[in-house]
């Protein structure tokens, strides 16, 4: 597949590296809120195993949430952690319910943020139904990021798709911030 081109209203929000919960929150002050979808131990998708340097057969916790403004679903967002990271003071994860799990990872002062991997995600990709599963608008394509954080040299894979109703290009876009 060749290059595609990211959309101009969705560029600096999939390179920014500050917290998408938190920007969300700003944008949304009061209306915020996380929708879980599922949350349970599975097997990853093989490409999140190899990310995460899993073994095969090795068991995640796997949680699915929408970020939502005011009831609308305007992320989709697929957390991935070895049941191995799930020790010390990271079991707390597998408890969060409907708490946002940015707010815990970037208030931890040893959290380490790998590279960010950008998508277009099109019909017919597990990610695509996934994210898409419960709404009506079924887009020809979607866009997001994964990457690959670390607290105590231990990794979870967070994945961010934004959904169609996200106002991308009605908001003040967000700025690069450097670690």
């Amino acid at each position: 597949m060749r290059h595609a081109v990211i959309p101009p209203d969705l560029y600096g929000w999939l390179l920014d590296t500050a917290s998408l919960t938190m920007r969300l929150q700003q944008l949304c002050p009061g209306k915020f809120s996380v929708g879980l979808l599922s949350q349970g131990r599975g097997y990853p998708r093989p490409d999140e195993a190899r990310i995460l340097g899993m073994r095969n057969g090795e068991r995640a916790l796997i949680r699915q949430v929408q970020l939502l403004c005011g009831g609308q679903a305007w992320i989709y967002a697929r957390t991935v952690i070895p049941v191995t990271s799930l020790h010390g003071s990271l079991r707390r994860l597998a408890r969060l319910g409907t708490r946002p799990l940015g707010a815990m990872l970037f208030a931890d002062p040893a959290l380490q943020r790998g590279a960010a991997e950008l998508a277009r995600i099109l019909p017919g990709q597990a990610l695509y139904f996934d994210a898409l599963q419960r709404l009506r608008l079924q887009p020809a394509e979607i866009w997001g990021r994964r990457s690959v954080f670390r607290i105590a040299n231990k990794p979870l894979l967070v994945s961010e798709i934004f959904l169609p109703g996200f106002p991308a290009g009605d908001v003040i876009r967000p700025f690069r911030k450097s670690r």
